[in-house]
């Protein structure tokens, strides 16, 4: 469905049922799967032939789903994992090894700046942050002999700072490495980071994606665009043979559109089994179906929230890319002209105002948690990102009395009175 609209795809690409088959993507609830002859399976096990043999590393309802999400990013082939940690974490670790670097934005969900800053240390891979800001030749400095990727978010979570695409796909290209991009808050509705030079894209599927907050998931994307054996000295993974697969060099079996995305199943999916369940891939294709519908409201509420907590003479300041006065505003009429998500995030007085404030809210719920139909908020600084230090807060955007708002899918009217009511609790 290549040639279809993008509302079109979010309705029906990734799974065209023949006569007689089930309309809907089929829950395929198994976990093995079974052959006449041994041969049949031993041309799995040494990737000659397609299809499934334990659902550890492929099922075919994830497959259907993966293949959707491929079509609306643009890309050529995608991944489901078990989360959106679990995805940027195999995107990363499907490229690099112990004595590798990255180049990442700081400004980056506070997870996944834990995740490359101190687990993947940890496993010897070294990182070094840049501002979103940076200019090229920051950005290029920046980058070492090991480096082998770089890494930012489309709109951040949750400083919502908007990253210049196409100047860090530029530096990575220069270096030689791929650019990785998580998308989860734009979606491919209002981005598709691979149309401005992005190599690879991520998702937390639980978030707009799945929209209800019922199932987690993650996702990867291929473009299937960046040259492996022209960088076969950086990727050995990729361009040598694999000896857990029978010396398989997946570079030239699957070339540039299906080494990435096999190699991180048949390896990496294999030996760490961080798979999205079956039953949660069908509930996220439901999300999928609706998404083009869902995230134009989303971005007309954030977008009258944000006006109103502009115009309040309670709030420091307040970071939405759709106001006139961000900083990212014209950067977002770039790359996010129809909106950009329904996440709003602004500051008062520090953390006890957050806690007040958040203490006198109605219609918004406090939840580790964003961006589905049902608005709810937190202070990052004692949740999501309580493991940085006041200095990594402030470096990552996030000063200690910031609120994070999801807008979800109710009435405007009502949530600005909610908040109205809340400020003036203060």
């Amino acid at each position: 469905m290549s040639d279809m609209r993008i509302n079109t795809k979010c309705v029906q690409a990734g799974y065209i049922p023949g006569n007689g088959e089930p309309r809907q993507i089929p829950i395929i609830q198994s976990t093995t799967f079974k052959y006449d002859t041994s041969e049949d399976m031993g041309k799995l096990f040494d990737l000659e032939a397609s299809g499934y043999f334990y659902s550890r590393l492929q099922n075919p309802t994830n497959d259907y789903v993966a293949a959707k999400i491929a079509e609306l990013e643009g890309g050529c082939a995608a991944m489901l994992t078990s989360s959106g940690q679990a995805a940027n974490f195999f995107a990363l670790f499907n490229i690099c090894e112990a004595g590798s670097h990255i180049v990442a934005s700081s400004s980056i969900y506070g997870g996944t700046f834990n995740l490359i800053g101190v687990t993947l240390k940890k496993m010897g891979i070294d990182v070094t942050f840049v501002s979103p800001d940076a200019t090229e030749e920051e950005l290029s400095a920046a980058f070492k002999d090991n480096t082998r990727a770089m890494f930012g978010e489309t709109i951040a979570n949750p400083a919502l700072t908007v990253l210049d695409i196409e100047l860090f796909a530029k530096v990575a290209h220069a270096h030689g490495v791929p650019l990785i991009i998580d998308n989860t808050f734009p979606t491919p509705i209002n981005c598709r980071p691979i149309e401005w030079g992005a190599d690879i894209v991520t998702h937390s599927t639980t978030k707009y994606m799945e929209g209800h907050g019922a199932a987690l998931g993650g996702v990867i994307v291929d473009s299937g665009k960046f040259d492996w054996m022209a960088h076969a000295d950086k990727y050995p993974g990729l361009t040598t043979p694999d000896e857990s697969y029978h010396g398989i060099v997946y570079a030239q079996k699957f070339g540039n559109e299906g080494a990435y995305i096999t190699k991180a199943t048949s390896q990496l999916m294999r030996d760490l089994g961080c798979i999205q369940a079956p039953q949660n891939a069908f509930i996220l294709n439901h999300g999928l179906e609706s998404l083009h519908v869902r995230m134009p409201r989303h971005v007309e509420n954030a977008q009258a929230v944000a006006e109103f907590l502009e115009s309040s003479n309670k709030v420091i300041k307040v970071n939405y890319p759709g106001l006139k006065s961000d900083k990212y505003y014209k950067r977002a009429q770039k790359y996010l002209p129809n909106g950009g998500c329904g996440v709003v995030s602004f500051e008062l007085e520090g953390r006890e105002a957050a806690e007040k404030f958040m203490k006198n809210l109605k219609v918004w719920a406090i939840e580790t948690h964003v961006a589905d139909a049902r608005s709810c908020c937190l202070n990052p600084a004692t949740a999501t990102h309580r493991q940085m230090t006041d200095e990594q807060l402030m470096e990552a955007g996030v000063p200690a009395g910031l609120v994070r708002m999801s807008c979800g899918l109710e009435d405007k009217e009502d949530l600005i009175e909610d908040i109205k009511n809340a400020l003036d609790a203060i």
